[in-house]
C-alpha cells in the first residue's frame, strides 16, 4: 500500500485539481492524507465536502513542510510514502510509474519524479548539491526536449513530488521539523545517502508543478528559510572531511550571498537568515553525532564534486 501525503496551508484554490489527480489513478491500493496546517481559507471544510474518502489531519498551526508532512506520515498505513505538494497535478500513471524501482531494488529508498512547469519546462528531476552546499533541481528552467528521458540513479528527489520507502525512514528518522520549509527534502536524501540507501528518478512518473504556489518564487519567505537552511544542512550531514575540503566554497558563498540579496531589495531577508542560521548551529552539530553514517567520505564526495561543476552552483 502507498500513503499520499499532501501538505496544504491555504491553498484551498489548488486543491482541486491535485486530489481530483490522485482519484484518477491507475494505481488503486493507495490512501490519500492531506495534513491542514491551519489554513483560514476554508480547506478543510472543502476537503470533507468535496473528498469525503480523503483522511484530513488539522493540525491547527502551521508546522510548514517538515511537520506537516511528518504529521502525514505518523499515522500512514503504506509501506510507501508519497509526498506531492498541494499545487501539483499528477500524471493517471504517477503512482504505478515511481513505485516501481522499489519494488525492484530493496535498496532503492527514495525515487525522484518529473517535475514540469505548466509551460512545459522542467521544473525537477532530482536533487543536485555543490561543494558550496548549493542544491538545485537538475534541469530546472530547461526545455524539456527529452534530455531527462532515461531512468537513472540521482542523489535525491524533491519532495514536491517523491516516493519514500516507510522502513528508510524508519531506520535514518523523519523530516526535520526545524527546517520547517526548504532544504528539508535535502537533508533527508543526504542522510538516506549516508544510511546506504539510493534514489532513483523516474521519467515516466510525472507531475506539473505550479511551484511556489504557498510559499512564493523568490519571496522573503523562500530567501530566509532556503539560506538559513542551507547550511544547516551542510553543517549537520557534511564528512567531516569533505566539510574540511569545502570550506572554501561553504564560505565564499555564504559571503556573497549577502550583497547579492542586497542589490535585488532582500537585504533585510538575508541578514535575518545570516543571524538565525549562526542561531541555530549548534543544534545542528548536535543533530550531527545521531546521524548513521554508513558510506565513507569518498562515495558522497562523488555526488558533491560532480555536481558542483555545474554552472547553477
Amino acid at each position: 500500500m502507498i500513503s499520499v501525503v499532501v501538505v496544504n496551508y491555504n491553498g484551498k484554490k489548488f486543491l482541486d485539481n491535485c486530489l481530483s489527480s490522485l482519484v484518477t489513478q491507475t494505481y488503486q491500493n493507495f490512501e490519500i492524507i492531506v495534513v491542514d496546517n491551519g489554513s483560514s481559507d476554508n480547506s478543510p471544510a472543502y476537503i470533507r465536502e468535496r473528498y469525503p474518502s480523503v483522511i484530513l489531519v488539522e493540525t491547527g498551526a502551521n508546522l510548514g513542510f517538515a511537520g506537516g508532512t511528518n504529521a502525514g506520515i505518523r499515522i500512514a498505513k503504506g509501506e510507501f510514502i508519497l509526498t506531492l505538494n498541494n499545487d501539483t497535478i499528477a500524471d493517471p500513471h504517477l503512482i504505478d510509474a515511481i513505485v516501481s524501482p522499489m519494488q525492484m531494488d530493496s535498496r532503492v529508498g527514495m525515487c525522484a519524479a518529473k517535475m514540469i512547469f505548466p509551460d512545459g519546462r522542467i521544473n525537477s528531476t532530482g536533487i543536485c548539491i555543490s561543494r558550496s552546499g548549493a542544491a538545485w533541481d537538475q534541469g530546472g528552467g530547461e526545455q524539456d526536449h527529452g534530455q531527462f528521458d532515461i531512468a537513472k540513479e540521482v542523489f535525491g528527489p524533491c519532495a514536491g513530488a517523491a516516493l519514500y520507502r516507510r522502513s528508510m525512514l524508519d531506520e535514518i528518522g523523519l523530516f526535520d521539523e526545524d527546517f520547517f520549509l526548504f532544504m528539508e527534502d535535502v537533508d533527508l536524501a543526504f542522510r538516506a545517502r549516508l544510511s546506504g540507501w539510493k534514489c532513483m528518478y523516474v521519467p515516466t512518473a510525472r507531475v506539473v508543478h505550479i511551484h511556489g504556489g504557498t510559499a512564493g518564487f523568490r519571496s522573503n519567505l523562500s530567501i530566509y528559510y532556503g539560506n538559513r537552511n542551507l547550511i544547516w544542512y551542510v553543517i549537520k550531514n557534511f564528512p567531516s572531511r569533505t566539510l574540511l575540503l569545502c570550506s572554501p566554497w561553504i564560505i565564499g558563498r555564504n559571503c556573497a550571498d549577502i550583497p547579492y540579496y542586497f542589490i535585488h531589495g532582500k537585504g533585510r531577508a538575508i541578514i535575518r537568515a545570516k543571524i538565525d542560521m549562526i542561531k541555530g548551529l549548534p543544534a545542528m552539530v548536535c543533530k550531527r553525532r545521531d546521524i548513521k553514517r554508513h558510506v565513507p567520505a569518498g562515495v558522497i564526495e562523488k555526488w558533491i564534486l560532480i555536481w558542483s561543476r555545474v554552472h547553477k552552483s
